[in-house]
């Protein structure tokens, strides 16, 4: 015994199709906003740790720069 699909299922199905696609969406934009800012966050306070932590050599002013390989 089969059923055949009505409009009215078509209808509510094209709804939620699109109401999952808008929501689908905006939480992407949400979240990868949140995960930029977080991730640039976390970024900055890394750069400022490393050049705090990490001594850099002096090289006398009358010797050349060393070039690294």
């Amino acid at each position: 015994m089969g059923t055949s699909l009505t409009t009215e299922f078509w209808e509510r199905f094209s709804v939620l199709l699109v109401l999952a696609l808008a929501m689908t969406a905006i939480l992407t934009a949400v979240f990868t906003t949140l995960f930029d800012t977080l991730t640039a966050r976390l970024h900055g306070r890394r750069l400022h740790r490393t050049t705090s932590r990490i001594p850099h050599p002096r090289v006398p002013a009358d010797r050349p720069t060393p070039a690294h390989h």
